[in-house]
């Protein structure tokens, strides 16, 4: 089992908001940083050790723009490995009152709620632009169904993975460990030096290579990670704060595999036949509706 982790120390996670107003104008905060004073920004800002993903949120929104806010779901999950991940929410204003010029702070200088075109004012960075057009797309037609982080703890930061295969006939089967109680796959990211610097799909790329004998070799480029949901609690074991991320692949299966997934090489996998019609549809139907990750 790999080491727990700590925010702070081994992680940093940053949680960032998009929130509109009932005429539709986005809530944007000018920066008191002296790197990028006078620009702007979504709220965003690191968690604290001991801090829940939704109460950093919250803490966040109401520092820098003055709002109480309640989130709605996870719009993207970008990463750059384990050592900087940031969960951006869409949610919803919730009371309190619009930071003023007056009220000027270490946290921002004011907010304010922009109807125009963000790119027309000084940004901090243009790395939120994307992610306005997804709160703005999930607000028009979901794509996914509302995910939040679900209280549950984790020591370290790990991936549960839901591998499908579906045959030329339409049959599915999931990939699943047969230690114990059959259950999905679970890897652990972070084990070594240059996977802490990697994105988090290495250590799924690797059991992939490892334990299935596909020929040719499954190419990366053809798979989609897509998020499904997560787990963290603060304040675990030792102060660990670990996630761990549902996570789906949809891949084709490279080369002709014929009507049936390929064996494991590692006898603690094995592909379970989804026989359940209902269960089945769901599966698949999710497969489509997930939480982009962004590496």
């Amino acid at each position: 089992p790999p080491a727990p982790v700590c925010l702070g120390r081994t992680v940093c996670y940053v949680v960032l908001a998009v929130l509109f107003n009932e005429e539709g104008a986005v809530l944007l905060v000018q920066e008191a940083k002296p790197e990028c004073r006078g620009r702007w920004y979504l709220p965003a800002g690191r968690m604290e050790p001991g801090e829940g993903v939704v109460e950093a949120l919250r803490r966040e929104v109401k520092e820098e723009s003055g709002l109480e806010c309640e989130p709605i779901t996870l719009l993207a999950l970008e990463e750059r490995g384990p050592s900087w991940i940031r969960f951006a929410f869409l949610a919803s204003p919730a009371g309190g009152t619009l930071k003023t010029l007056e009220e000027a702070d270490a946290e921002s200088l004011q907010a304010r709620w922009w109807s125009g075109d963000p790119r027309a004012l000084p940004l901090r960075s243009p790395d939120i632009l994307p992610v306005l057009d997804l709160a703005t797309r999930y607000r028009r037609r979901p794509p996914h169904p509302p995910t939040l982080p679900r209280q549950l703890p984790c020591a370290p930061l790990c991936l549960r993975l839901l591998l499908p295969f579906t045959s030329t006939a339409g049959d599915l089967w999931v990939l699943l460990g047969t230690a114990g109680t059959p259950h999905l796959p679970v890897v652990a990211c972070g084990t070594s030096p240059p996977e802490l610097r990697a994105g988090l799909c290495r250590p799924v790329l690797r059991l992939l290579r490892d334990c299935l004998p596909w020929d040719p070799p499954w190419d990366p480029r053809t798979g989609v990670l897509g998020l499904l949901g997560l787990q963290h609690r603060a304040g675990g074991d030792g102060g660990a704060d670990g996630i761990c991320f549902n996570v789906v692949l949809s891949a084709p299966a490279p080369g002709t595999q014929g009507d049936v997934p390929p064996e494991p090489r590692d006898p603690a996998l094995r592909w379970w036949h989804v026989e359940d019609e209902g269960l089945r549809g769901r599966i698949l139907q999710r497969l489509r509706a997930t939480v982009p990750i962004r590496s």
